[in-house]
């Protein structure tokens, strides 16, 4: 059996492990670069003009002038990594029931698209209705290293096995070494599991605020940090330990959880920016004057019109 050794990059560098690595230090130095320019990140592809994570959304956001394509990712019983948002086939298909009880035949025999054109009339495209469930192979063979991808593990709880198979597709198809993939989770402990399996791939802490029930302020849903209002630089510090940026949600129930100087706190500690979602104009130009490092947004061409 052969036994596959994967050293830091800079240690092979150090022991002058020659041109092949030098060339991936430059790509993925020039992703850490261009992170520090704000980035278009389409929410489930362009989400608000076609179905989410079809060819539609996909290519649409391409055209929009998208800097990643967002990603999530769950499992079918078979062990495919399938790109869709939901845990369960019920909102964008009409399958039901969780993924990770249908192979990936029976989710490919889904229709992944008419549902867009139920909810959504007024955007609603005769080409959407039978769009296919998509897998992350699929997607890779078809753009390889020509876009970047921002990839979501969803639920790794339910998947034990996702992040190592995540990682293994990633680095046979020279994604990581090419600097096209951000990954991103609300779980913390999926994060550390990636970074721990490839640590020079950049990776994203989701957070999510909403008020606390017993009415004492906000609260993070799986704890990652205190209030905003209570947070420290320590706190930034612990996620800068392992992640390169923090993606907050701005907004709950019509109300701010964060500020400018949650930003500008986030930045003084060395993480990037990066706020989920954000579809309306005017909250965009708000958090662009904040400096935030980049959105997800379901209408990258309202947001390519604002910083171009």
């Amino acid at each position: 059996m052969k036994i596959a050794i994967r050293l830091p990059l800079a240690t092979a560098l150090a022991l002058g492990l020659a041109a092949p690595l030098a060339a991936q230090a430059d790509a993925l130095q020039q992703q850490l670069d261009d992170l520090q320019d704000f980035q278009i990140i389409a929410h489930r592809g362009a989400s608000g003009h076609a179905p989410e994570h079809t060819w539609p959304a996909y290519q649409q956001a391409r055209r929009m002038g998208a800097d990643y394509l967002e990603l999530d990712l769950h499992m079918s019983a078979d062990g495919e990594l399938m790109v869709i948002h939901d845990d369960t086939l019920d909102r964008t298909t009409d399958g039901s029931g969780p993924v990770k009880d249908h192979t990936l035949a029976k989710l490919k025999a889904l229709d992944a698209g008419s549902w867009f054109n139920e909810s959504h009339t007024d955007r609603a495209e005769e080409a959407y209705a039978g769009a296919e469930l998509l897998t992350l192979d699929e997607v890779i063979d078809r753009y390889g290293s020509d876009v970047r991808y921002y990839i979501e593990t969803k639920s790794p709880e339910r998947y034990p096995e996702l992040q190592r198979a995540l990682v293994e597709t990633l680095e046979a198809e020279g994604l990581v070494a090419s600097g096209s993939v951000v990954i991103q989770s609300f779980s913390q402990d999926s994060l550390e599991q990636v970074h721990a399996l490839n640590a020079d791939i950049p990776l994203v802490q989701l957070v999510w605020y909403s008020p606390a029930e017993d009415g004492s302020g906000l609260t993070e849903w799986t704890g990652v940090t205190p209030d905003p209002a209570e947070i420290t630089d320590a706190d930034f510090q612990a996620i800068a330990d392992y992640a390169v940026g923090i993606g907050p949600n701005v907004v709950y129930d019509g109300e701010d959880v964060i500020d400018a100087g949650f930003v500008e706190q986030a930045h003084d500690n060395g993480l990037l920016v990066h706020p989920y979602t954000i579809n309306d104009v005017d909250q965009m130009q708000r958090l662009l004057d904040w400096g935030v490092d980049g959105m997800f947004t379901n209408f990258p061409d309202r947001l390519s019109g604002l910083v171009e």
